[in-house]
């Protein structure tokens, strides 16, 4: 049978519906095997749809911006056909110099603005790798158009008065999630935030002494990342109460390390695992994370990825932040919030000396957690930040 149906991947338990983003292909038009035809969005990650089969898309059974769950057929490719060229559109053989005219990849976030914007995304310069286009190609097009073309097509505008306008924008499905969870996380638990500050010099001046002969051999940055969650773990590991969540009247401990690491995307924040980050390296953390942040931009991150965890880590000093109240990711039961690293004037030994200091805050479910349980706890990661030796040596 030469007609292959195109279906809704399987989406993860805790995700019901998606929402489809633009078609790539119009009916009629061919498609090659492998080609993504359209993007999926769930309130985890954009997915990509790729066709089975080479041939002609002969329907539409679902427009774009349309709801649809697992398994739902949305269009058809019938795999016998092939593709007229029209009248405009003269058939001419395939020749390398064609190929390499052939429009750039777009990536699914720069693919959806461009929708927004009514940017023909093909036809820009990509500065991406391999000259993939990317969200700030898109942006870079959209500044030069005019101002009423620039205008997002899902806004409507409404006028008050003279020069005084309002836009109303719908929120994206991860948006409304992350809206949905906030929400969720400050309704059903008793959280309290209990604050701390590391003298960061010790692990400033251990990764500046290593920092190259660590990237030669392993092939990746040594950030402070991998600091953090290695002094997260240990510190998890001396108050595991920190590292369970509640389940009904119970308290579900896990004898594992699944830590979460907040990544501020476009679309939205979304927290990838660290899956057993206790039995990790450096190198294999700051491996993690780095991909992470890479696959964050384009949406490319699976909803496996982002599932489960059992203790999260968020850092807003990275967008200059100086002290923040991190809130839990349900049903994890305590987050840690990291900040800007900034010289300060510390008391040290009777002296005033200057010190590159960073405020930690610990966010915790009051219901399992006590207050001195949290303190300790975040003490026992200042400490390990202040003597990485104790991490380095597993003491």
């Amino acid at each position: 049978m030469s007609i292959i149906e195109v279906k809704v991947p399987q989406l993860s338990e805790s995700v019901s519906e998606a929402t489809l983003l633009t078609w790539n292909k119009k009916v009629g038009e061919q498609v090659s095997e492998g080609e993504n035809l359209i993007d999926i969005e769930t309130d985890k990650v954009v997915l990509e749809l790729p066709a089975i089969k080479s041939g002609v898309l002969s329907r539409i059974l679902k427009e774009g911006g349309s709801q649809v769950v697992s398994g739902e057929v949305i269009a058809q490719i019938d795999s016998a056909a092939t593709a007229k060229p029209s009248a405009a559109e003269p058939a001419v053989a395939a020749d390398p110099v064609a190929k390499a005219e052939a429009p750039a990849a777009v990536s699914p976030s720069a693919r959806k603005l461009a929708h927004e914007h009514e940017v023909d995304a093909a036809s820009l310069k990509g500065s991406g790798k391999h000259g993939l286009v990317t969200k700030e190609d898109v942006l870079s097009a959209v500044q030069g158009k005019p101002a009423a073309a620039a205008a997002p097509a899902a806004v409507s505008v409404t006028t008050t008065g003279e020069d005084r306008t309002e836009q109303r924008v719908p929120m994206t499905r991860i948006r409304q999630r992350i809206a949905e969870r906030l929400l969720q996380s400050q309704a059903n638990a008793a959280i309290l935030t209990t604050f701390n500050e590391v003298n960061m010099q010790p692990v400033m001046e251990l990764r500046s002494r290593y920092k190259d002969v660590f990237e030669k051999k392993h092939g990746v940055k040594l950030g402070f990342s991998s600091f953090f969650v290695k002094a997260a773990v240990h510190a998890l590991k001396k108050f595991p109460v920190v590292n369970a969540s509640v389940d009904g009247t119970d308290v579900l401990y896990h004898n594992y390390f699944d830590i979460g690491v907040a990544i501020g995307s476009e679309r939205g924040l979304v927290v990838p695992i660290i899956r057993d980050a206790d039995k990790l390296s450096f190198a294999d953390i700051e491996r993690r994370i780095a991909d992470f942040a890479a696959r964050a931009k384009d949406g490319k991150i699976g909803m496996e990825e982002l599932s489960g965890g059992t203790f999260s880590i968020t850092n807003g000093g990275v967008f200059g932040s100086m002290l923040s109240t991190p809130i839990i990711n349900p049903p994890q039961s305590a987050i840690l919030g990291i900040h800007a690293t900034k010289e300060r004037p510390v008391a040290e030994n009777g002296q005033v000396v200057i010190r590159p200091m960073n405020y930690l805050a610990v966010s915790y479910d009051h219901r399992i957690i006590d207050g001195r349980e949290a303190v300790q706890f975040l003490v026992a990661i200042k400490e390990y930040l202040e003597m990485p030796g104790l991490v380095l040596l597993d003491l």
